[in-house]
């Protein structure tokens, strides 16, 4: 008996992908696509956030809507490239915060007779 390899899902990690993530990349698959990761998702994790996600998106595509590129090319679990550093400095920086003389809920004030 041969063993059966599933094929690859449309998506690559799926099942490591987070739900603000996946609403990016399904816009760029097709009505089956989405079906196929549908069936995935009730026979897997069965994710109540995901499976309204791609029912959702398959309402659109079967309303007209037609895929679009997504977010396929850049992923929000993926850190950005920096552009020029930060613009924080020492000039930049606020003054330091002392607390009141009264003090503060975890920092309660002392008396003036008590200061060195």
């Amino acid at each position: 008996m041969a063993a059966r390899h599933p094929t690859p899902l449309p998506l690559a990690d799926y099942d490591q992908l987070a739900v603000g993530t996946l609403e990016h990349r399904i816009r760029s698959l097709s009505e089956p696509d989405l079906e196929r990761l549908l069936s995935h998702e009730h026979e897997h994790a069965d994710r109540p956030a995901v499976v309204r996600l791609l029912t959702t998106r398959i309402g659109q595509l079967e309303a007209g809507a037609t895929p679009s590129p997504g977010g396929a090319a850049h992923t929000a679990d993926e850190p950005r490239p920096a552009h020029g550093g930060s613009r924080v400095s020492p000039a930049t920086s606020p003054e330091p915060i002392h607390p009141p003389p009264h003090g503060t809920p975890d920092q309660p004030g002392r008396p003036k007779a008590n200061r060195p």
